[in-house]
């Protein structure tokens, strides 16, 4: 992470990852699963030229339910990273929850904070990067993404599929 102690003040896009960036097709953990939702890349150059750091916050019980592993999620991610950068999208963070209270992996079995609904993934990225909560917001694709934003203190727009470009331009005016 670059040092951010120095850097001005400014608001955040979080957006879920799967339903909103790539479609959901279920426990996506590898490049070849990832079919990107029509106009995420410019959407995130919008977002980047709008001066707003962009996070993507995910839940991937996947990991707690031994489908995968971190590594594969933080291999996706990275190359996930690297596919939006050649189209010009800058992706600042990611994070995710590995938990579910379900799940099949004892290391990974718990009730968290940091598992949307709960706003903790948020909150952590708002703590460690020079985020203005006032001009920050999510979109994510359903209720538990929206309840995240309201219990972090900013706005949260329910993202009904279809073109995440228009969505953006659309919701926010831009």
């Amino acid at each position: 992470m670059p040092d951010l102690a120095t850097r001005p003040m400014r608001g955040a896009a979080f957006l879920d990852r799967d339903g909103v960036l790539n479609l959901d097709i279920g426990y996506a953990h590898r490049a070849e699963q990832i079919q990107w939702v029509e106009g995420a890349a410019k959407a995130i150059t919008l977002l980047n030229r709008q001066n707003l750091f962009v996070f993507v916050v995910t839940n991937q019980s996947g990991i707690a339910r031994g489908f995968y592993s971190e590594e594969d999620v933080n291999r996706l991610h990275t190359w996930m990273t690297a596919e939006l950068l050649s189209q010009g999208a800058r992706i600042d963070a990611f994070a995710y929850c590995p938990h579910y209270s379900e799940g099949e992996i004892a290391a990974y079995r718990e009730v968290c904070t940091c598992r949307k609904p709960a706003p903790g993934m948020l909150l952590t990225l708002m703590k460690e990067w020079p985020v203005t909560r006032e001009t920050s917001f999510m979109i994510g694709d359903r209720d538990t993404d929206i309840a995240a934003a309201k219990a972090a203190g900013i706005r949260g727009h329910l993202f009904p599929g279809g073109n995440l470009l228009r969505f953006v331009t659309e919701t926010l005016g831009l």
